[in-house]
């Protein structure tokens, strides 16, 4: 273990360990529980957005509990976990705008300006994008049909959650609601899942 690790460092590396290693569930729970408010904060923050800032912190844990072997304690996992979920606030809020934008955010005490300017994803990037399409889709044929597709019209099919409303013939409120319940159906799959996520 990295002796240069904060008591809050060394307790994350130790959850971290036994996710790796036995797979504990409780483990993943714990470092969701430490960071999810404060990760939810910083996507709203940047995105302005609760909606947007509840997928992306979702997205963020998943992503980050997938690629957990690549983590080192090099570095605190916290801001390994917030550069990841900004990275993926940055590509989301790039897809959405057509020009380019600036993010002015502050991850811990450094404070962080990025300029983004749009571009297409490289073959690299778009197989991975496939990938994890895949992973996901594996994971949504799980849930029962009316969750499965709202899911896929907000998150393969891109629909807002007005044309998601129109489409099924719901009241707005209904759909941010089920919406809701559909992503934390889909999040106990995956923490629940035999597989790592």
């Amino acid at each position: 273990m990295n002796q240069k690790l904060t008591e809050k460092g060394q307790r994350d590396y130790e959850l971290i360990q036994l996710a790796l290693k036995q797979g504990d569930q409780h483990a993943y729970a714990e470092l969701m529980h430490h960071y999810r408010d404060s990760l939810y904060f910083t996507m709203l923050k940047m995105t302005g957005d609760q909606h947007d800032a509840d997928d992306l912190t979702i997205e963020a844990f998943g992503k980050a509990f997938k690629n957990l072997n690549q983590y080192t304690s090099e570095y605190a996992f916290s801001t390994w976990l917030f550069k990841i979920a900004t990275n993926n606030c940055i590509d989301f809020m790039r897809k959405k705008s057509k020009g380019s934008f600036a993010i002015n955010t502050n991850i811990g005490d450094e404070d962080m300006s990025v300029q983004v300017v749009t571009q297409s994803l490289d073959p690299e990037e778009q197989f991975i994008k496939t990938q994890k399409i895949d992973l996901m889709r594996e994971v949504v044929n799980r849930l029962k049909p009316h969750y499965k597709k709202l899911i896929e019209m907000r998150y393969f099919k891109e629909y807002s959650y007005d044309e998601i409303a129109q489409e099924l013939n719901l009241p707005l409120g209904t759909v941010k609601a089920q919406l809701f319940r559909s992503r934390e159906f889909l999040f106990n799959i995956l923490k629940n899942s035999k597989e790592k996520i």
